[in-house]
């Protein structure tokens, strides 16, 4: 098998792994915080204990996966825009209304 045709295969191969794992698991676990929502500090002690609020999960803990994120960015547009083209359609349709001619 050549070299590029091999290196293509392999390309498709883990893109479709991904989307497989973006549909069966969108979320995954904040690298920040480690999925605790909260960063550890330490006593003086070196105790655990409850650190700042993490602002890259908003404190859930779970982030969504980047290929679900422009998953859902490209249904959004292709919602709208499927709308406007309905709107568009109903507009100047067979039973449309004519506007006024002056």
């Amino acid at each position: 098998m050549p070299f590029p045709l091999l290196a293509s295969a392999l390309i498709v191969l883990l893109t479709l792994g991904y989307a497989g794992v973006c549909a069966v698991s969108p979320w995954k676990s904040c690298r920040r915080c480690e999925g605790l929502g909260f960063q550890l500090t330490h006593t003086r002690s070196g105790k655990p204990k409850r650190g700042k609020h993490c602002r890259k999960c908003d404190g859930h803990g779970i982030r969504i996966r980047v290929g679900r994120h422009l998953y859902h960015l490209w249904v959004r547009a292709y919602c709208k825009g499927r709308a406007a083209d309905e709107a568009a359609a109903k507009a100047t349709g067979p039973g449309a209304r004519k506007a006024p001619t002056a």
